[in-house]
């Protein structure tokens, strides 16, 4: 197999668990067409977040019954089949995910009041706001890979102190991180409020914040593919060239991170796996990854003479559960190499946090302080 990594989803591990029939019942109060009622969550038994159909029954509600393993934890939503007719809360807001853990038999009766496609810009239920200065470059192209915006965060300091020049943080899944309007949920990782806490209680230097929006093409650009050499090379032919001469910037490898979550997680450790020498930290929350030993252990990486820095955490419940596997061989192989754990790899684990943006949005001081403390 000629790839570094491939995603942990895929893989199967079988674990000794108790079976629980989980029988989920939608009444849908409106359907507006003929399409099916779905579910679509975060295990492979409902789609790893594609959608997989209902039944209709002659009363009028949708069943599907699932076997899950005792003991694992699931997100999940209802949608008709898109995301752009996903079900609304009565409140007429699109909902967080649903929450589920099972422990045995059980039911789930779900009311559909509207859908999303029925109500006129429904949104998220808002939580925050966008903190400082943001510039956001539309439709930026490069070869290979979809169109998309690019949103840069300017430091506090950026138009009083004309002279001073900044290190760059480079984040995925730019629609997520400064603005909860267009996050998926509503909450965005608050990465703007972040580092403003963080430089105002005098805990991290002044940055750059650039969010590159995702696209449909997100799992492969994503990943270590022909479409994520694309992006990769869009990331530092195109994007980074633009912002070091647009803005004032410190452009170094020593000045310039990358960071994301999950898929994202996986393209930060991309980037400075194959590009060292652009990029000398990446802050891997929750990542998708999985490695090929061979490739990893007969690399001469990291390059002499450009040493890289790693955060990496993970949380505990849910698809969190099924990415650990991935976190712990990467540690595993990253100590084998040379890392060194509490200096230039930090781990962290929170076995109580859910895969989202909320949670995201907690621990990103952590590796914000980690790569751009004030004592670094």
């Amino acid at each position: 197999m000629n790839r570094l990594l491939v995603l942990i989803a895929v893989l199967s591990l079988p674990l000794p668990c108790n079976a629980a029939d989980v029988t989920f019942i939608v009444t849908p109060r409106s359907m507006p067409d003929t399409g099916s009622v779905s579910i679509a969550g975060s295990h492979d038994l409902i789609g790893n977040w594609q959608s997989i159909p209902f039944e209709r029954y002659p009363d009028g509600t949708w069943r599907k019954t699932v076997e899950f393993d005792s003991g694992v934890t699931v997100d999940f939503k209802i949608t008709r089949g898109s995301w752009d007719n996903e079900a609304l809360d009565e409140d007429l807001t699109v909902p967080g995910n649903r929450h589920l853990t099972v422990t045995g038999d059980t039911t789930i009766i779900i009311t559909i009041f509207k859908w999303k496609d029925e109500v006129a810009g429904a949104k998220p239920k808002i939580q925050g706001q966008i903190t400082g200065t943001v510039i956001t470059h539309k439709n930026m192209t490069g070869a290979g890979v979809l169109p998309r915006d690019v949103h840069v965060w300017l430091p506090p300091t950026y138009d009083s102190k004309t002279g001073k020049r900044y290190p760059v943080l480079y984040m995925h899944d730019g629609q997520q991180i400064f603005d909860p309007r267009t996050s998926t949920h509503g909450i965005d990782w608050q990465i703007d409020e972040a580092v403003t806490r963080l430089v105002a209680d005098s805990k991290m230097r002044e940055v750059i914040v650039v969010g590159v929006n995702n696209t449909a093409n997100r799992r492969s650009e994503y990943s270590d593919t022909v479409d994520g050499k694309a992006y990769q090379d869009f990331l530092i032919n195109v994007v980074k060239p633009f912002i070091d001469e647009q803005y004032r910037t410190l452009p170094g490898r020593e000045h310039t991170a990358a960071m994301g979550a999950s898929m994202g997680g996986l393209a930060s450790f991309l980037l400075v796996w194959h590009h060292p020498d652009v990029f000398s930290m990446a802050a891997c929350l929750s990542p998708a990854f999985w490695l090929d030993w061979d490739e990893l252990r007969t690399s001469t990486w990291p390059i002499q003479g450009m040493p890289v820095r790693i955060y990496m955490d993970n949380g505990g419940i849910g698809l969190e559960e099924r990415l650990q596997p991935g976190c712990d061989l990467m540690l595993e192989a990253l100590q084998t190499k040379g890392f060194i754990l509490g200096k230039d790899l930090i781990w962290f684990k929170d076995k109580n946090a859910a895969h989202t943006e909320e949670e995201w949005a907690r621990r990103a001081p952590m590796p914000l302080q980690y790569h751009f403390g004030i004592d670094n």
